[in-house]
């Protein structure tokens, strides 16, 4: 049956193929804009302001919130570690409370999280009931969850997706990567023997999507396939499907020179593995390393 669903981040690479999605399907989506509103499918929100045009959410069964300033879209420093934090703290404040407020909330909110919840695993394979891990992202997303409090205490069902590594041609971390090793230059990083947790954009748009719908599903939700690999096995993989030498290797004490700070993000472990999604019958399209990249070529 057609439902009327908020998003924000629609311009993003997850948040895009979403909107596609449900549309193709016949849902009326809502696209938050932090400007004014232009387009009667527009409603102006302001994250650092906390605010959201209430009015324009009224009738919407599902709200998915995914904005928020890139990771790795720059070199991390005071600035713009303050930026990552509130653009995600205050945004997922501002849309929790501005659902909250309606007479007639959503019956769902999907607030958008990360793996990093979980820090440097190691080998250590962790799901959904491992604790926050140490550092700064682990801390920004015990942050960014705790914000949507407000929606939990108005009784909204509401689900945090700890997204992994998204593949996908265009956009996101996997999208800096393809054009390196068409090049013939790509090749692992640090010493290569870290996990990844990785997804398919088709994955990651069916699990959303999987989440709305399952009622059953609430708290966080790692959105990951159920077969993390090592940064090697992923340069052999984009070597595979690319059909390019991948035997380049930059070293961790480089990385740590270009990246700065992030570098610790890049070379750090992450085995995290998506229990709650299969519990609840999700079925993954692509859950293999090398079906992911070869989707995202498609």
């Amino acid at each position: 049956m057609p439902m009327r669903i908020a998003v924000t981040g629609s311009t993003g690479l997850i948040g895009t193929a979403l909107v596609r999605s449900l549309r193709s399907d016949g849902h009326e989506v809502v696209r938050l804009v932090r400007r004014p509103a232009r387009a009667g499918d527009e409603v102006e929100w302001d994250p650092h302001r906390q605010y959201v045009d209430v009015g324009g959410l009224v009738g919407c069964e599902g709200v998915v919130h995914l904005a928020g300033a890139g990771i790795g879209a720059r070199r991390w420093n005071d600035a713009y570690r303050k930026e990552i934090r509130d653009s995600r703290v205050l945004g997922t404040a501002a849309i929790a409370e501005a659902v909250a407020s309606l007479d007639a909330p959503p019956r769902v909110l999907i607030s958008g999280s990360a793996v990093g919840f979980y820090g440097d695993t190691g080998d250590r394979a962790v799901d959904e009931s491992a604790p926050p891990g140490d550092g700064f992202l682990p801390k920004l997303v015990v942050e960014w969850e705790e914000a949507a409090a407000p929606a939990e205490e108005a009784g909204i069902r509401t689900a945090f997706a700890r997204t992994g590594l998204v593949v996908a041609r265009k956009g996101g971390a996997w999208g800096r990567m393809f054009p390196i090793f068409k090049a013939g230059v790509g090749g692992q990083l640090g010493n290569g023997r870290q996990y990844w947790s990785y997804i398919s954009l088709h994955d990651e748009v069916a699990a959303l999507r999987h989440i709305l719908d399952t009622e059953s599903l609430s708290g966080p939700v790692n959105l990951t396939a159920p077969h993390p690999v090592t940064n090697r096995e992923v340069t052999e993989a984009m070597g595979r499907a690319l059909r390019r030498p991948a035997f380049f290797a930059v070293p961790a004490p480089l990385l740590r020179v270009v990246l700065g700070e992030l570098a610790e993000d890049v070379l750090s472990s992450q085995r995290v593995l998506p229990n709650r999604l299969l519990e609840s019958d999700f079925s993954f399209a692509f859950p293999g390393i090398d079906e992911a990249i070869r989707a995202a070529l498609r």
